[in-house]
């Protein structure tokens, strides 16, 4: 199929993804393409279960159709959520783990005097990290 036949959008012509979102509203995996989620259970702590939520996170992202939801609009939220400033560190180059490590420092001194916001960001990296140790990521 050549270009000129394609009536597909760009949006469809592009692959959906999975990604996991972490801000200070919702923690959970949502649709690249859609307003689909998936939020993390509020008292879900055990590393094993997380894994297996995001085993089922996954299957029922295999199983959703992004017509059934809304187009995904870009967030003010994602300026606040820590994964994706994590996640640009590697693209950079940085192995996760050094990603993470710098990241941290960089959380340390922006937010010095918020010991909440600290202990978010180091959940939020040791997170990342199980996540890419598990292949999600």
């Amino acid at each position: 199929m050549d270009s000129s036949t394609d009536h597909r959008s760009p949006q469809q012509k592009t692959a959906r993804e999975l990604i996991w979102t972490s801000n200070h509203s919702f923690h959970g995996w949502t649709c690249s393409q859609c307003e689909w989620n998936s939020p993390i259970p509020t008292l879900l702590n055990d590393p094993e279960a997380k894994t297996a939520f995001d085993r089922l996170a996954a299957g029922k992202f295999r199983d959703h159709k992004c017509a059934d939801h809304l187009s995904r609009l870009g967030s003010a939220d994602d300026a606040d959520s820590f994964t994706p400033r994590i996640r640009k560190l590697v693209t950079q180059g940085f192995k996760p783990k050094d990603a993470v490590e710098l990241f941290l420092q960089e959380i340390a001194l922006e937010y010095r005097n918020q010991p909440k916001v600290l202990a978010q960001a180091k959940a939020d990296g040791e997170d990342f990290l199980r996540r890419v140790r598990a292949g999600l990521i």
